[in-house]
């Protein structure tokens, strides 16, 4: 799975949670269960907590294929 801007927070943590929640969690992200954090995408959650997209793009496609 390649990660981009668009895809939902809920098909990240499905495909590998163990990998990526620690990622999110750093971003400030903390409610990862709620139905709300699952539906929005990378781009919406970065814009939210204030953080680049581009660059948590990059650590989770990075963490996702190691």
């Amino acid at each position: 799975m390649t990660v981009t801007v668009d895809t939902l927070i809920g098909e990240i943590l499905d495909e590998n949670a163990q990998a990526v929640a620690p990622i999110l969690m750093e971003m400030g992200m903390h409610c990862l269960g709620c139905p709300s954090s699952r539906g929005e995408s990378i781009g919406e959650a970065c814009m939210v907590h204030g953080v680049d997209a581009d660059e948590i793009v990059k650590k989770i496609n990075a963490a996702m294929n190691k």
